[in-house]
């Protein structure tokens, strides 16, 4: 199994805990601290990269005895360098502001205090600069079961966790609002997977969104009611979008069904 993470989940500990859990891991990497992991090239190129190019590095993390070597993929690209820039550009900005007495000082990231004085860090604005376009990776694999381009591509699948989770809270309703109890909060969680398993599968089946699938076949539904000791069945009819997603499913036979 291989966990993916962003950065949030960057830490020493986390990385040991996930290693010694026997699983491997792909974890976005603080981009502070490429100009150790890069040091050779700074110093050699520059912040000189092609597009697309992907360099390697090592990083000692932890202290003492639960510091660990870990391998370090980063990738520099084009389109992220312009995206980079322009929200570099838009901080300087704000900073002049805070600088002119224009903007009240807030947590911007380029002011520099010197006593009641606020002016620009332009050293913090160079550093910036210099790392724009550049994305790290921290992993355990070895290079002998993935590549850095394999690594940085599985990272990119990060967003189908996300997304799921997103459909979870709102299309699946998994906030248990209406539930106090342990037992009921676990089962209500439980359903909540297993309609987010199912929901895939037919994601996968039909091509179809989670959420069109859910506003699409939510409306079908059966009911068995009594009347006069008579049972009536009353099937919906299926017709339009609906007809169209069923007809796309495998047959209901079918191994795994």
């Amino acid at each position: 199994m291989v966990v993916v993470a962003d950065p949030g989940m960057l830490s020493a500990a986390n990385l040991n805990a996930i290693e010694d859990a026997g699983c491997s891991f792909i974890v976005g990497s603080r981009i502070s601290k490429a100009p150790y992991d890069l040091a050779a090239h700074f110093e050699h190129h520059g912040n000189a990269f092609a597009n697309g190019q992907v360099l390697e590095s090592a990083r000692v993390m932890g202290a003492g005895k639960a510091a660990r070597s870990r391998r370090v993929v980063y990738q520099w690209l084009f389109k992220r360098h312009k995206r980079d820039d322009r929200a570099i550009n838009a901080m300087v900005d704000r900073a002049e502001k805070v600088a002119d007495g224009k903007r009240p000082l807030k947590k911007d990231r380029f002011v520099r205090l010197d006593g009641a004085d606020a002016g620009v860090d332009w050293d913090l604005v160079e550093r910036a600069r210099q790392l724009a376009g550049l994305k790290g990776y921290v992993t355990n694999l070895p290079v002998s079961t993935m590549d850095g381009t394999e690594v940085i591509a599985a990272y990119h699948d990060l967003w189908q966790v996300e997304s799921s989770f997103r459909m979870a809270k709102t299309d699946l309703r998994a906030r248990p609002i209406f539930h106090y109890q342990r037992e009921a909060i676990e089962a209500h969680l439980t359903v909540v997977f297993a309609a987010l398993a199912v929901s895939r599968h037919l994601q996968d089946a039909t091509g179809v969104s989670i959420k069109r699938l859910v506003r699409t076949l939510r409306p079908l539904r059966t009911v068995r009611v009594e009347v006069n000791g008579h049972p009536i069945t009353a099937v919906p009819q299926i017709n339009g979008d609906a007809r169209a997603v069923l007809d796309r499913l495998p047959p209901i036979t079918a191994p795994g069904h």
